[in-house]
């Protein structure tokens, strides 16, 4: 049994050693914007969120150090997100800059502290379950992309594994800050299928499941990611890295906000 146990815990130890947040798949040139504070434009969301924080949180809260490493977290028996969690006194609305300011700026007091979600086992068995799933008319699961070929080329971009520890994140492509939940949309959206609501049980429950996935990762929040190109939909069938098949092509600044 001692035997057993040891080499559960070698097995738990290599995979989260291959964690690799998104930030590592980025070019030098974004990694460089990453890291400076002043060329961020992530930054922005956060001194607003910060300004925002003083007028409507400041009177209770002091320090938000560490919070945003602890969600999603298990409450009531439902699983609640961060941004679920600023809203439940005022109802900010999905994706507004208000909310995803004051989450910037809240998720950037954690900056460089390692994420430690663990829900139930039993809350993240559906989102585990979708992880795996093919969906959508291009017939794919997160793990096609994820987990079989991060790291590989696809196009002009980067697979990566899909991490959340960067958000909420300041896309290229969008022009402005986007929660995991857009991502998680934008990413359906590319492969043509049915788009999880905000703050649908579907959705809470894919958030837990990468963030659970992400564990034990540095959180970097307010990130600049590089400019999504959504590859699946610009390559033609026929031969490619991840011998994908491809149908309609899907431009990547229509994805739903």
């Amino acid at each position: 049994m001692k035997q057993y146990l040891v080499l559960a815990a070698l097995i738990a130890c290599t995979a989260q050693a291959q964690n690799r947040s998104g930030l590592e798949f980025a070019s030098e040139e974004i990694r460089r914007l990453q890291a400076s504070d002043a060329e961020n434009p992530g930054m922005l969301w956060v001194d607003q969120g910060a300004k925002l924080f003083a007028q409507k949180c400041a009177s209770c809260h002091v320090s938000m150090k560490g919070v945003a490493t602890r969600y999603p977290a298990l409450e009531n028996g439902r699983i609640v997100t961060l941004e679920a969690k600023i809203s439940h006194k005022e109802a900010f609305a999905y994706e507004s800059d208000e909310l995803l300011a004051l989450t910037a700026y809240i998720a950037n007091q954690s900056r460089g502290m390692p994420i430690k979600v663990s829900p139930p086992a039993e809350k993240l068995d559906a989102g585990k379950k979708a992880y795996y799933q093919r969906r959508g008319q291009m017939n794919l699961a997160c793990a096609h992309c994820h987990e079989q070929n991060w790291g590989k080329r696809l196009g002009a971009e980067t697979l990566s594994q899909g991490q959340p520890n960067g958000y909420p994140a300041y896309r290229l492509e969008w022009q402005k800050m986007g929660s995991l939940e857009r991502r998680i949309r934008a990413c359906m959206f590319g492969l043509h299928a049915e788009l999880p609501a905000y703050g649908s049980d579907a959705m809470l429950e894919r958030a837990a499941d990468r963030n659970a996935r992400g564990a034990a990762l540095t959180c970097t929040r307010s990130p600049l990611a590089e400019l999504d190109q959504s590859e699946v939909a610009r390559l033609r069938a026929g031969e490619n890295p991840l011998e994908l098949r491809l149908l309609e092509p899907v431009h990547p600044r229509k994805d739903p906000a």
